[in-house]
């Protein structure tokens, strides 16, 4: 059985920690560094706001967390993401302590590893948004629960109650739910019925009930006690009534007006790219364990476990019930899905399932191999990296080749992809990530405009194609978005496009181009763009005007 050495995990959090380079991303992740760099700034941690505008839509604690952390870093792309940072390596952390707990030492290292490397977690540490601290926050109160279930102190229950209580601050009630499902099916299928009926679940409610005090206090008072408020769209809207229920379980029923026609397999669909490289072992170690469920009549022994088939099953169901879905929904789940798949390799290093082995063993060698000529495409074709990309990616082919074909390496089927998809991000997020981020209009202006010393409030954006969104966090002030040129008033700074100037010359508006550049909207990548041939297609231009002072 192959040895995880803990320098792999230090690999990856540099890797993690190199994402703080990369700008954040427009829409959600510079949605919410605004938020709370507004936050910061107004030290209003119970009422939130999005440019000044009455928000309700996540709950509070990412905006906390990193708000606090730009009291203390700054407001920049490190003071916002840190906190995200910490609570992915210690997700990482957590699902191997309940891997461990589970099964053994091995398990729980193979486990933490495949979360670790798997592409959606390299990819949330870049684009940071709830998920990171959601998925934390569920793994731990599953752990916490599962040693309470073990050794019945209650401090473990107490301690996972904790938990369940900051995810809900992070994303709702599937943090409640997620654990729930968890435990309900497993101890349903041992028969366990006294665990349902446990005494120690009065403080642990009581837990959470009074974590949940200082948001649902915000809540109430910046919504419920004000039924004139207009908040997105309508009055008498319930802020309590919206994150314990509407947000939730509002796109079950059908009670949500938020809908984009997803299908129950658009999540698995996604899992597809977002869990690589292991996604295929996934799949198959999911219909293994339902197999043997079937097989044993549908009862486990005290020895055996469902908590991560079960409650992965269950809440991909809730989930994919929603009329709403984003690929990131089911971040939340990574853990069990990992510790699944950990078990199937270890059984499967161990000579378990020899005829899989040797399907699933050239399998992810094609999937690897993919993904590094991919990553060759994407960086120094694409972007034209160069020869410091060109000898960085020879070296980790060489690195990869020399594992694939040293004969005294074992564990090859869990090593070649781990060292495989390590490569393709480290190259990815320094390169590919920081060029393509380059091109949003928001952080580019924004950065420029902080820069210069220019006065946010002296800035107004008219009509750009784009969400532009991070023009206030890196300008670090509000910055106002117009719909006709009438709104200007005193203001000295335009950010429009070109096609507008006709418009602003008949306005009898003059200026000067104080800056100009091409942008694109980087979270919508087209073949087009990507190639360099045809990106300046593709992209479109902006311009930021310097007005001339008007009477």
């Amino acid at each position: 059985m192959p040895r995880i050495p803990f320098w792999i995990f230090i690999v990856i959090a540099l890797i993690y920690f190199t994402a703080v380079r990369v700008d954040t991303m427009d829409v959600d992740a510079s949605q919410y560094a605004e938020i709370s760099r507004e936050m910061m700034v107004s030290g209003d941690y119970l009422h939130i706001y999005d440019r000044g505008i009455e928000y309700l839509d996540k709950p509070p604690l990412l905006f906390w967390l990193s708000a606090t952390s730009m009291k203390i870093f700054g407001v920049n792309n490190f003071g916002y993401k840190l906190p995200s940072l910490l609570f992915a390596l210690w997700a990482v952390f957590a699902t191997y302590k309940l891997g461990k707990r589970l099964y053994d030492e091995s398990t729980g290292r193979i486990a933490a590893l495949i979360l670790a490397s798997c592409q959606g977690m390299f990819l949330w540490t870049n684009d940071v948004r709830c998920d990171t601290v959601l998925m934390s926050c569920a793994v731990t109160s599953i752990w916490l629960i599962q040693e309470w279930v073990v050794s019945r102190r209650l401090l473990y229950l107490l301690g996972g109650a904790a938990a369940i209580a900051l995810g809900m601050m992070t994303k709702g009630p599937i943090a409640l739910i997620l654990p729930v499902l968890c435990f309900g099916t497993d101890w349903i299928l041992k028969r366990q019925w006294k665990n349902f009926l446990s005494p120690g679940f009065i403080p642990a409610l009581l837990v959470i009930a009074v974590m949940l005090i200082p948001m649902s206090i915000g809540l109430y008072q910046q919504f419920d006690m004000h039924p004139e408020k207009l908040v997105n769209g309508t009055t008498g809207v319930s802020g309590l009534r919206f994150f314990y229920w509407s947000q939730s379980f509002g796109r079950i029923t059908g009670e949500s007006p938020w809908s984009n026609g997803a299908k129950m397999d658009f999540l698995m669909l996604n899992m597809l790219w977002s869990f690589l490289p292991w996604i295929f072992l996934f799949i198959t170690a999911i219909i293994l364990n339902v197999g043997s469920l079937i097989r044993n009549k549908f009862r486990l022994p005290v020895s055996g476990e469902w908590i991560t088939t079960g409650g992965f099953i269950l809440v991909y169901l809730a989930l994919g019930s929603s009329a709403y879905q984003l690929p990131h929904y089911i971040f939340v789940a990574f853990p069990l899905a990992a510790i699944m798949t950990a078990r199937l390799i270890q059984q499967m290093l161990s000579g378990s399932y020899p005829r899989l082995t040797k399907v699933m063993a050239p399998t992810h060698i094609v999937i690897t191999v993919l993904l590094l000529v991919a990553l060759l495409a994407l960086t120094a074709w694409s972007f034209n990296g160069g020869m410091v990309v060109m000898a960085l990616w020879t070296a980790g082919v060489g690195l990869w080749l020399y594992l694939a074909f040293n004969k005294k390496l074992q564990g090859k089927l869990l090593w070649l992809p781990a060292v495989g998809i390590i490569i393709v991000n480290a190259l990815l997020t320094n390169f590919f990530y920081y060029n393509l981020l380059s091109y949003q209009v928001g952080s580019q202006t924004g950065r420029y405009i902080r820069e210069k010393g220019i006065k946010t409030n002296d800035v107004a954006v008219y009509r750009i194609d784009d969400p532009i969104n991070a023009i206030r966090f890196y300008a670090n002030g509000t910055i106002i978005s117009i719909d006709t040129l009438t709104d200007i008033g005193s203001r000295e700074y335009l950010l429009t496009m070109p096609e507008h100037l006709p418009q602003i010359n008949q306005m009898g508006i003059r200026y000067t181009t104080e800056k100009e550049g091409v942008f694109y909207k980087v979270s919508e990548l087209t073949p087009g763009f990507l190639n360099p041939a045809t990106r300046a297609k593709e992209v479109k231009h902006y311009c930021l005007l310097k007005l001339e002072k008007r009477s």
